[in-house]
């Protein structure tokens, strides 16, 4: 209930931006990646998002049962930061890097494995990242300094790497324009593959030096008198929390409306306002509108509380999202003002749906006795994980079904059909606005309130204090040495 030390805050945001180095990556520019650079179509590489991003959801499940058997001299939580850290930088880099030489066949098989591989690593750190937050702190308001840092460590991750390849990139517009044969083709995608080669490897650098930070700044602090528990209690506290149901059933329609924009900005960019090089100020606007609203998350939250700025935000996506669809091409003052009303909506639902999700571990404590951080964030993590590969999908599926042309040799510089540009803007407007209706309508059941979770909590420690005082114990020793403060 202490007041967390700044370098906690910025330890706890420096995650997420490391996380964004490899995540807002490939959720921007690997569809664009892999169809224009890579040359496989857009069916196969829908078709691998699908089922990768699903073996992603399980192997988050996986990550969540070894965090809550894990108990080290360093935390549960740690270990799997500090020696996770580059190998999931690393297989970002092989993800961007498919070989030239490999045949369409062979392309596709690197793909669906290192994209495995990177799903794989990634859970293995980011469950208990995203764990971490509930075990730092039980304070309303200082878990809302977590997240809202979260939310800004990611945004300025999400916009610095979308600068960095859209600059590139749109230096690199000028040649995809003079494409006339294969030859102009090949050495095109020759610039871009050097662009993501790059960047994929100064990632690697700079993402480990900010995950090194968050393990050394973040501490364990909250009590547990169970270092470890067993399957069959873990099933027991997630079958009796309701919140967390709740929190995921409306997450997931909101989720696929976020995940289905972010493979679609860079066609969005390039087909419907024709330049590439816009990718930079859409993000700003889109993406980068939470490093404006994100400072004053923990203040909004104070005033109207998480369960009641989760359940209207999804307003400025339903304005904004139909407002992207209707404007004009021609109009981009209006494009950019409905993005940043589409961006506002999305940057407060991805950030107070973790500090939604950490009190749900509060309540499956209260519930049960038993304190399950790993699977609960696991099931939520999963429910994401299912929403990126279904939102991912659709977004390629709708290339297709719109009758998208990827780049060939046959015809490296293709004209796009009209029905391909409906597709794309229904995609980034519609879509996420359909959605975030839904996930308001089910969210409405939502029972867990921040004074409720107070008494909760409250209630909660109280048992336990009851407990170690009963057999002549002090809260302190169940705290990790390494994380006394």
């Amino acid at each position: 209930m202490e007041r967390l030390p700044l370098r906690t805050v910025a330890g706890y945001g420096a995650g997420d931006f490391a996380f964004n180095l490899a995540f807002s990556l490939s959720t921007s520019f690997l569809l664009y990646y892999y169809t224009d650079v890579a040359g496989i179509s857009a069916a196969a590489v829908g078709t691998m998002f699908l089922v990768v991003r699903l073996w992603d959801a399980f192997a988050d499940l996986l990550a969540g049962r070894l965090v809550d058997r894990t108990m080290t001299r360093w935390g549960k939580f740690r270990p799997f930061i500090m020696f996770g850290a580059v190998p999931l930088l690393f297989m970002s880099f092989l993800v961007f890097h498919v070989p030239t030489s490999f045949d369409a066949g062979m392309k596709l098989l690197y793909a669906y494995a290192t994209y495995a591989v990177l799903g794989l690593v990634y859970s293995l750190v980011n469950i208990p990242y995203g764990s971490l937050a509930s075990a730092v702190t039980q304070s309303v308001h200082e878990r809302a300094k977590l997240v809202a840092a979260r939310a800004f460590g990611a945004g300025i991750g999400g916009v610095v790497l979308t600068f960095v390849v859209g600059h590139f990139i749109s230096e690199l517009r000028g040649q995809k324009t003079l494409i006339k044969g294969p030859e102009d083709l090949v050495a095109y995608q020759a610039a871009v593959q050097g662009v993501f080669t790059k960047v994929t490897l100064a990632f690697i650098v700079v993402g480990s030096i900010a995950f090194f930070f968050t393990a050394w700044a973040c501490r364990e602090r909250v009590v547990r008198t169970q270092p470890r528990i067993s399957i069959v209690e873990t099933f027991g506290t997630l079958r009796s929390n309701k919140p967390l149901a709740y929190l995921c059933g409306s997450s997931f329609f909101y989720l696929i409306g976020v995940f289905a924009v972010g493979g679609t900005t860079a066609f969005y960019a390039q087909y419907v306002l024709g330049n590439i090089g816009l990718v930079g100020i859409i993000t700003l606007v889109n993406t980068g509108i939470s490093l404006v609203i994100t400072p004053f998350i923990p203040k909004i939250i104070d005033l109207f509380g998480k369960k009641n700025v989760f359940q209207y935000c999804g307003l400025f996506t339903i304005v904004g999202g139909v407002g992207l669809f209707l404007a004009p091409a021609n109009l981009f003052w209006l494009v950019l003002v409905t993005l940043a009303i589409k961006g506002i909506g999305a940057s407060l639902i991805n950030t107070v749906m973790f500090g939604l999700e950490a009190d749900t571990v509060e309540y499956g404590e209260w519930k049960t006795g038993r304190r399950s951080e790993g699977a609960t964030y696991a099931l939520f993590s999963f429910t994401r994980k299912v929403t990126q590969s279904i939102g991912g999908a659709v977004g390629a599926w709708a290339l297709a079904i719109g009758g998208y042309i990827a780049a060939s040799a046959a015809n490296p510089s293709p004209v796009q059909p009209d029905s391909a540009i409906i597709a794309i803007k229904a995609t980034i407007g519609l879509l996420p606005a359909a959605a975030a209706l839904i996930a308001m309508l089910i969210f409405i059941r939502y029972p867990l309130t921040d004074a409720r979770f107070k008494q909760i909590r409250n209630e909660t420690e109280a048992r336990k204090l009851a407990l170690l005082t009963e057999h002549d114990e002090k809260p302190e020793d169940f705290i990790t040495p390494d994380h006394k403060a």
